[in-house]
């Protein structure tokens, strides 16, 4: 008799946690329409190609690669404009998609990608939010692959503070999605010369192209502006 009751009971339990568990990860944010576009009508000399969810905007005579990860439930695609406007200042940008739009199920994307493009001299790793803490796990252990990263409103939960890598950690001061806690916490797994930028207006949402995050303050400046003001950094960054 107990069996009886028992057995419906353990059966609903689990068809309601895989129902939450694809309700979950269907519920993201999607890319805009000038995010898409810019992917199946790039503008410029940047060519855009796919291949196993994986998206390159690929400058002319590119020497120095960037590979990123999107944000947690962040639909890959929203970050094209970024994506784009650094492939037109030459540096050929890498962005992966991720199962489920989360980068915590694949931390190892960035896998192989640097092998595929042998006239690139220097690599570096980038990411948002969540993205941005996978990416730095997944430098930590592959450190020699790359020159630094670049981490936008997040942080770095792996210790990277006795290597080699620079580190450049850029974030909106109107952002109400970072932990700021955990952000000054981490600081700690930083090399102590590493380069942090406020980005005056900035919020957390408008490093990519997906409209408004819930839990985020009103930005003062524009997506537009952000993602210029984002790429300017990262350049003198690479360039310094």
């Amino acid at each position: 008799m107990k069996k009886k009751i028992i057995l419906p009971i353990v059966m609903v339990l689990i068809l309601s946690l895989i129902g939450g568990t694809v309700y979950y990860i269907n519920d993201y944010y999607k890319a805009d329409e000038v995010a898409v576009s810019l992917i199946t009508a790039p503008k410029t000399n940047v060519i855009v190609t796919e291949e196993n969810g994986v998206f390159t905007f690929k400058p002319q005579n590119a020497k120095t690669g960037i590979i990123f990860y999107p944000g947690g439930k962040v639909e890959a695609k929203a970050y094209a404009p970024l994506m784009h406007s650094l492939a037109e200042k030459g540096i050929l940008s890498v962005l992966v998609t991720m199962p489920g739009n989360l980068a915590v199920l694949d931390m190892n994307a960035a896998e192989g990608i640097c092998e595929r493009y042998p006239e690139i001299e220097s690599w570096y790793m980038s990411g948002h939010s969540l993205g941005g803490s996978m990416a730095a796990s997944f430098i930590a252990e592959n450190s020699k692959e790359f020159d630094g990263i670049i981490l936008l409103a997040s942080y770095s939960t792996a210790d990277l503070s006795n290597s080699d890598l620079d580190v450049l950690s850029l974030y909106g001061s109107n952002d109400g999605v970072l932990n700021m806690e955990k952000y000054e916490e981490y600081k700690s797994n930083l090399p102590e010369n590493f380069k942090e930028v406020v980005i005056t207006g900035g919020c957390h949402a408008y490093f990519g192209a997906y409209g408004e995050q819930e839990g985020d303050k009103k930005a003062t400046i524009t997506r537009e502006k952000q993602i210029e003001i984002t790429v300017n950094e990262m350049l003198k960054f690479i360039k310094k």
